[in-house]
């Protein structure tokens, strides 16, 4: 029984910084329970968010002990009852976990479970769940963004960056990204972007502003609120929506702002981070046409997962440092098992 086996797990028993990330090799193989999956993983995403959980400064706090991961991609080694999109042997990806990604095994919902097209590998499939899940939501069921209009990805050469260009650019949109490397400049142009930015160079929102001929962009899918939202708002476009996807603190930004271009800032929770609080049925429809869509993308060949540096499950300490402290993200960060 897969129950009497054990594994190689992260686990996490008092919030702090990377150092509490500790690889142990005694944690029990879970078992599925009724409509739930086990999968032997090959690959999980790390997203900041983690670094937020792991640091106790979240909204939201596990209970103690706990092994983090949301993103895996692997092979389907058993499923429960009541399970019947995957079967054993099937390469999948997921979009959360039940018992944790930096895993050698993890328990997913079925409902969380994708099937990963042969054309991408596994540390590809980790590269999909929160970036891509954050981006489409982002755009389509928040910003309600419409082919023809411009849309600015603030930081668009990491995870949620890569995604939303890519879908920015399938979806019609006029994409502008910004990086703070040359190489991360190349990176978003390469995924999708009309025009790249670099956001270490002084005045680059005048050099924004001037491409869009003085009216300003119609979007802005913001990583990094707590430094950019007051600018942001100054490079709207009347009726401008800023996207709120992420933020490591507070700012102070001018209302006035907001009133002159009658615009909207919009916080979007990144994807199954955090508990969605409308109705299942909802859920459920919005996760169904995501997961459509991305699929298409996949098979179509425009979704492209670009994965950057690639760690050990031993080291994933280090990953959640260098993920914070990095002075420029190059593609989604992946723990390989």
């Amino acid at each position: 029984m897969s129950g009497s086996r054990l594994m190689r797990a992260i686990r996490v028993s008092e919030f702090g910084a990377p150092s509490v990330l500790r690889l142990r090799s005694d944690v029990t193989v879970p078992q599925p329970g009724r409509t739930q999956v086990l999968i032997r993983v090959h690959a999980c995403g790390v997203n900041p968010v983690e670094t937020y959980i792991r640091a106790g400064t979240y909204a939201r706090k596990p209970t103690l002990p706990y092994t983090p991961g949301s993103d895996v991609a692997g092979v389907v080694e058993s499923v429960g009852e009541g399970v019947t999109a995957v079967k054993a042997g099937d390469r999948v990806f997921t979009t959360a976990t039940e018992t944790g990604g930096y895993a050698e095994y993890t328990v997913a919902a079925g409902d969380s479970v994708y099937k990963l097209p042969d054309a991408l590998d596994f540390t590809q499939g980790a590269a999909i769940g929160i970036p891509y899940f954050t981006a489409y939501r982002a755009l389509i069921h928040k910003a309600h963004a419409k082919a023809g209009e411009t849309v600015l990805i603030h930081g668009a050469s990491g995870g949620v960056g890569i995604a939303a260009c890519q879908l920015s650019r399938a979806l019609g949109l006029q994409v502008f990204g910004t990086a703070g490397t040359p190489e991360g400049m190349k990176l978003v142009l390469n995924n999708g972007a009309h025009l790249a930015f670099n956001h270490r160079q002084e005045e680059y929102t005048d050099k924004i502003t001037e491409a869009t001929k003085g009216r300003g962009v119609d979007v802005i899918v913001e990583m990094l609120s707590n430094v950019n939202l007051s600018k942001d708002l100054q490079m709207l476009a009347y009726g401008g929506r800023v996207m709120v996807v992420g933020s490591r603190g507070s700012i102070e930004i001018n209302p006035r702002d907001t009133m002159i271009k009658e615009s909207s800032i919009v916080g979007v929770a990144l994807f199954f981070a955090t508990p969605v609080q409308n109705n299942s049925i909802t859920k459920f429809e919005e996760l169904k046409e995501c997961g459509a869509l991305l699929y298409a993308g996949m098979e179509a060949g425009w979704l492209r997962p670009v994965v950057g540096s690639q760690y050990p499950l031993e080291k994933a300490a280090q990953a959640h440092h260098d993920i914070i402290e990095s002075p420029g993200a190059a593609g989604k960060m992946v723990l390989t098992m």
